[in-house]
């Protein structure tokens, strides 16, 4: 993989069922949910989601070894000519931007995160799960 930055390439976004459909047309594609270990434990997480945390607790510091840790995941599918999805997934899609344009930067070519992400935006009454997100979806997800 190229580690200098590609210029051309830049991240997209995908709403929950368009991700989902991605998954199942290419198994080789990963899904990654970037929250907090606590966040994926009991909040609950997308089936078969791989977890590598862009923040996490106590301190919330970025994770330095993000892009290692992706890099190694996607170590024995990619191919030169073959670049499988990396779908990222955290609680409303804005963490998801700032770790999915690390990746592009170190040269992954495509790059994609769910815009609304596993639990969507605030409703009116300041919840989550009302109006959008994979779980609003009816995707499968599971809890620990």
């Amino acid at each position: 993989m190229n580690k200098t930055r590609m210029s051309h390439v830049k991240l997209s976004s995908l709403s929950p069922q368009a991700a989902f459909d991605l998954l199942k047309a290419e198994p080789q594609s990963a899904l990654i949910d970037v929250r907090s270990s606590m966040e994926f434990l009991l909040v609950g997480h997308p089936t078969d989601a791989v977890h590598i945390p862009w923040q996490d607790e106590p301190d919330w510091e970025v994770n330095a070894s993000f892009v290692a840790q992706v890099q190694e995941l996607m170590s024995g599918v990619v191919e030169q000519e073959y670049s499988p999805a990396i779908i990222l997934i955290c609680r409303s899609g804005q963490r998801t931007q700032d770790a999915g344009q690390a990746l592009v930067d170190a040269g992954f070519r495509r790059v994609y995160h769910i815009s609304d992400g596993f639990e969507g935006p605030l409703d009116s009454q300041y919840h989550r799960n009302t109006v959008a997100g994979w779980r609003f979806a009816g995707l499968p997800w599971e809890q620990c």
